[in-house]
């Protein structure tokens, strides 16, 4: 990625917080009295927005993606409502991101830098007439970054798929978008966010690598942790009940890929076509890779083997898209499928129900990808770096800082999620009980079958 687009990153994520209640949405009606008036002029880049209208179009499809995808790897009676965690995020994080999620995202540092406020966001009505430096209505980066906070909590429900209530999911998400997602988007893409700063160069999360990505994957391990594994589990085979849903899936997510990724360039030109690039090709050497892992060790190649090979190609490039060669692209994705293969023996080994894999494939990626990125920096941009900074760019230095931007984001993601995850049993209760479980969440929960009048296990 260039440096104009590196150290001015205003890649933002922006969470959701309103619908946490009437009363917290109230509270700010009263105390926000302020919106901003009209801003100046700037003229629209048509290109560019374009573009970014696409983006977020893309980013959008890549949520019913995600439902097809984690739908068909459960059982028959939990097909809707594992598909229904994808939904409601839809529904709730894109009411609580207009609410206070872009605000606390994306304004100014308050509470010693937690998080960001600016009541010109609040509900986005100090906007109206707001075009980016970027040539963009600021409408079209907040629905953009809007998004990416709407799938990052539908990707935690894959650790505890099959065993929640609907209740204590929505409240679970309505949550940890506001103490979680919010404040780690602050402190990576915020201009004044101490991540975002930190180091010489600031730490390098292109598309979400941190703020997605291992967030939502060490979240999900911490909730499958606390909540047990699904009834019988492992001592009963729970087969997926439709992997052609699943790899349908895969390919929309890796379609709307495109958006995630080069729409997080927030431009429409030569770093744009390097991050799409970079998406295309460590996905397909994720997926060759996983092919021939599979193969060499069991004879055979699988279709769940093959989408999960290029979810872990997509996730690794994820935080690399922009800075990172072709070259780099296949290293990144074929060693990220190898990692996260290793990954899925050791939770055999260690025995927690992470039904969908959510840590096993985002998590691990997410973490390899963070770090392994510098080793793999296209030389334009360490030029580039070296050019903003007035002196020579180090590797060390910038490994050391990727460090503590993925040691930053597991401690705090692992603490704050686990008290979410107490708040939310001790309340309106997460877990399933027995008899709930065994019926499933479709009939249990929803009334409902997914495929008619069939209820098989």
């Amino acid at each position: 990625m260039n440096a104009t687009i590196f150290f001015c990153k205003r890649r933002c994520r922006f969470p959701q917080i309103a619908g946490a209640g009437l009363g917290l949405g109230a509270f700010f009606l009263l105390a926000g009295n302020l919106w901003a008036g009209e801003t100046a002029k700037v003229a629209i880049d048509t290109g560019t927005t374009a573009w970014m209208l696409t983006s977020t179009a893309l980013v959008l499809l890549m949520v019913p993606g995600l439902a097809m995808f984690y739908g068909g790897l459960v059982r028959t009676k939990n097909v809707l409502g594992t598909m229904m965690h994808s939904f409601a995020a839809m529904g709730i994080i894109g009411v609580l991101w207009v609410a206070v999620g872009y605000g606390m995202s994306f304004g100014s540092n308050i509470m010693g830098g937690w998080c960001g406020w600016n009541p010109d966001y609040f509900f986005l009505k100090g906007i109206d007439n707001s075009i980016t430096s970027a040539g963009i209505p600021e409408y079209v980066f907040a629905m953009f970054q809007g998004k990416f906070a709407i799938i990052t909590p539908a990707l935690i429900a894959g650790a505890f798929a099959e065993r929640v209530r609907f209740r204590g999911y929505c409240l679970y998400i309505i949550l940890w978008s506001i103490l979680v997602y919010n404040p780690l988007c602050h402190w990576v893409w915020a201009s004044d966010g101490w991540i975002f700063n930190l180091g010489a160069a600031g730490a390098i999360d292109f598309a979400g690598g941190t703020v997605v990505h291992i967030s939502a994957g060490v979240s999900g391990l911490v909730a499958a942790l606390y909540l047990g594994s699904r009834r019988d589990y492992p001592s009963t085979a729970m087969h997926p009940n439709n992997l052609v849903m699943t790899l349908m899936g895969a390919g929309l997510l890796w379609v709307g890929w495109f958006g995630f990724n080069a729409g997080s360039a927030v431009s429409s030109g030569l770093t744009t076509a390097r991050a799409l690039t970079a998406t295309q090709v460590a996905a397909a050497a994720g997926a060759t890779a996983w092919l021939i892992i599979e193969a060499i060790h069991l004879g055979k190649a699988t279709s769940l083997g093959l989408v999960s090979g290029i979810l872990a190609g997509l996730v690794v490039i994820t935080p690399a898209a922009g800075v990172v060669r072709p070259t780099g692209a296949i290293a990144l994705g074929m060693s990220a499928s190898l990692v996260c293969y290793l990954g899925l023996f050791l939770k055999e080994k260690l025995g927690y129900d992470d039904s969908l894999d959510a840590f096993g494939i985002h998590g691990v990626a997410g973490i390899f990808g963070a770090i392994a990125l510098v080793f793999f920096i296209r030389e334009s941009w360490i030029q580039d770096a070296a050019a903003q900074l007035g002196s020579v760019w180090s590797p060390l230095q910038q490994i050391v800082v990727q460090f503590k931007a993925v040691g930053a984001t597991i401690v705090y993601s692992v603490v704050v999620s686990w008290l979410i995850v107490i708040v939310v049993e001790k309340t309106v209760g997460f877990r399933m009980k027995e008899h709930e479980e065994r019926s499933g969440m479709d009939h249990t929960l929803h009334g409902e079958h997914g495929y008619g009048l069939i209820n098989l296990n």
